[in-house]
């Protein structure tokens, strides 16, 4: 008999979790590969392997038994299975193993290892994106050893997760599976990524940022060349931004995820375009759902399936669900498929196009594989890795309701703590996405599980700004941070603080990111609030502008500023309205015990910006301390060691327990 649940989820919650990404359908269907990740509670460190459901068994077997591999792609002849796997210099590099089994074989040795790759339709060829060696230059120093220096010459030096770039960009390479060739086949002084090989094999299509202003804004365009190398040609015209391509079947235009708002990035808001070199982008969708993609430089997009000449599967969100989309090419019309409740991350579609494989999350599953029969519309879970995890958890439960506000409905989730009683009182942790135009969804948020297991309810509001809910709602944050965005918190905060279950005299507020940012500037504009907690926060974005990675290209756009009139006095206008919607002009008028939590390594928003507002803070009398996490970039709550992670969930714990 089965035993009932018994515990509930703390910070030591990520040591138990699994996660599977990467799925990919054999062209046969007779195997399902996938990236297996979980933490080994030994050495405390991240692992992952290459796992494999067959046909006939639907039970789940190791394929690789590699310490670090993921990416997992068949060859187009279903012979081959080509992943990547981290080298003893922790770079990825990729692996090819025979499908009848054999040792892998390494086939690549770039020094700055693999982002991403894609098979020529002859399996015996790979397309790659790689980061061409950083350019070190010798200079005086000073001292008698002329010690090495890093010098910039570009605006776009450093990225989050990578470091210092210096003059350095991705290229593209192919390498020849038989005789282990590689050819460098772009260069220049751009990035070039997503490489996808024509069906006929002649030409290679990728994303790139070629035009002369990109180093100052987040421009991309889709290029195509010949797939042994040479000038390349512009097939995206007039988008602003493109994050995701893939070839029709013969070859005759590819489909993009793209934007037409200058300087604006598609990962946000995108709409699916036909491209080809004669014509202008034509578009296919519109607001009812925002196709998904992935992060340049930080994870691939999602799989564009085309079932036909004229339609196509892919994944996208709406309302802080996703879903499996097909879009008709010639009538422009949508069809949603699937329940949604989940957050899918990666798509694999059969060859034609009525099974597709995702990897999702769900509020009571943090990662799973679901197989969609589009056909009879039917789903299956094909994985249980957290099952048994899971079973002895007892879990928080969650609501939502919508606030009317001016201008706009704004969607709350509500998580309930275990055994709820509503006729007992619990504090509320307001909870606050990044971005801003990211969201919340209905998924698995290791913090909000955390803090609601342990006795709060956590309120996850998508204020204006966040995406999955069109174009205008995303774009309404546009130089409006701290404004109707902060009215939109509050209001649901009201909301929320009126059912008898809610202490009003016990509210805490958590964020990262933008989220920080807003976590920030809340309690310097109220004192409701008994404890704060801010990760990784844009405090001053006077100084952010010129430290951050994207403090020009995403800094301008998104606080309606700039630098183009070099006059003493715009800069003048320039520093003192990127100060007043600063949360450190307001530093004075926090009561709220503040603990700031940030990456050492955080180019994204650096840790000079928690450092900045923990000093004055300080100076000022204030409840405040900063905890720094090493070796840690802005990413670290999801990606980065074990330690840092299970850190940042504690101190967050234990700070709300001390003041709530």
């Amino acid at each position: 008999m089965d035993q009932p649940p018994t515990q509930y989820f703390n910070y030591d919650m990520l040591r138990y979790i699994k996660t599977v990404s990467d799925p990919d359908i054999s062209p046969d269907e007779s195997c399902i590969a996938y990236t297996l990740g979980w933490i080994d509670t030994d050495t405390f460190t991240n692992k992952s392997r290459i796992m494999g459901i067959t046909s006939d068994s639907h039970l789940a077997k190791e394929l690789t038994s590699g310490e670090k591999d993921s990416a997992p792609k068949f060859s187009p002849d279903g012979q081959v299975l080509a992943f990547l796997r981290v080298d003893e210099n922790d770079k990825r590099q990729i692996m090819v193993s025979p499908v009848s089994g054999s040792h892998p074989q390494q086939i690549t040795e770039q020094a700055e290892g693999i982002l991403e790759f894609d098979w020529s339709p002859s399996s015996n060829k790979l397309v790659f994106s790689s980061l061409t060696e950083s350019d070190i230059n010798l200079g005086d120093t000073g001292t008698s050893d002329n010690s090495p220096v890093k010098i910039a010459s570009k605006l776009k030096y450093q990225f989050d997760t990578l470091g210092w770039r210096g003059n350095s960009h991705f290229h593209l390479f192919v390498v020849d599976t038989n005789d282990l060739q590689t050819v460098q086949i772009t260069d220049g002084n751009s990035d070039n990524l997503s490489p996808t090989w024509s069906p006929n094999g002649d030409k290679i299509a990728f994303i790139s940022g070629r035009r002369p202003e990109n180093d100052v804004h987040a421009l991309t365009e889709v290029y195509v060349t010949e797939s042994h190398g040479g000038p390349a040609e512009l097939w995206s015209d007039s988008l602003a931004s493109v994050s995701a391509i893939s070839w029709a079947p013969d070859g005759s235009r590819l489909l993009a995820i793209g934007s037409e708002t200058p300087g604006f990035l598609s990962t946000w808001q995108g709409w699916l375009y036909s491209l080809t070199p004669e014509n202008s982008p034509s578009k296919h969708s519109d607001d009812s759902f925002r196709p998904s993609v992935g992060f340049p430089g930080i994870s691939s997009s999602p799989e564009i399936k085309w079932t036909s000449t004229a339609s196509v599967i892919l994944l996208g969100d709406s309302e802080g669900e996703s879903y499996v989309y097909r879009v008709d090419l010639k009538t422009n019309s949508v069809e949603r498929i699937g329940t949604g409740g989940i957050l899918a991350s990666d798509m694999s579609a059969n060859n034609s196009g009525d099974k597709v494989v995702i990897s999702c999350s769900s509020t009571g599953d943090p990662s799973t594989l679901i197989e969609l029969d589009l056909t009879r519309d039917m789903s299956s879970t094909l994985t249980s890795h957290n099952d048994a995890y899971i079973a002895q958890v007892i879990q928080p439960s969650m609501e939502k309701f919508t606030i009317a506000q001016p201008d706009f409905d704004i969607e709350c989730r509500v998580f309930y703590p275990p055994r709820f009683d509503p006729s007992s009182t619990y504090p509320l942790i307001l909870d606050i996405h990044g971005g801003p135009n990211g969201a919340f969804y209905d998924s698995f948020v290791p913090w909000q599980q955390m803090f609601a297991s342990q006795g709060y309810i956590v309120l996850a509001v998508n204020p204006r700004g966040s995406s999955t809910y069109g174009d205008s709602f995303m774009m309404s944050v546009i130089n409006d941070w701290g404004g109707n965005d902060y009215n939109d918190l509050m209001a649901a905060v009201d909301h929320i603080a009126k059912r008898p279950y809610v202490d009003s005299n016990r509210l805490a507020v958590h964020g990262y990111s933008y989220g920080g940012y807003m976590t920030s500037w809340i309690i310097g504009h109220t004192n409701r609030f008994k404890a704060a907690v801010i990760g990784a926060p844009c405090i001053n974005l006077h100084s952010m502008y010129g430290t951050s990675d994207i403090g020009t290209s995403f800094g301008e756009l998104q606080w309606g500023v700039s630098l183009e009139v070099g006059t003493p006095e715009s800069y003048i206008l320039f520093a003192n309205q990127l100060l007043s919607k600063s949360p450190i002009t307001y530093a004075s008028q926090v009561e709220t015990p503040a603990l700031l939590l940030h990456g050492e390594s955080d180019h994204r928003c650096p840790i000079g910006q928690s450092e900045e507002y923990f000093t004055l803070l300080k100076r000022l009398g204030k409840n405040v301390e900063m905890v720094r996490f090493p070796e840690s970039s802005h990413l670290f709550p999801r990606l980065g060691k074990p330690v840092m992670r299970e850190a940042y969930l504690k101190h967050a714990l234990q700070w709300f327990d001390l003041y709530v």
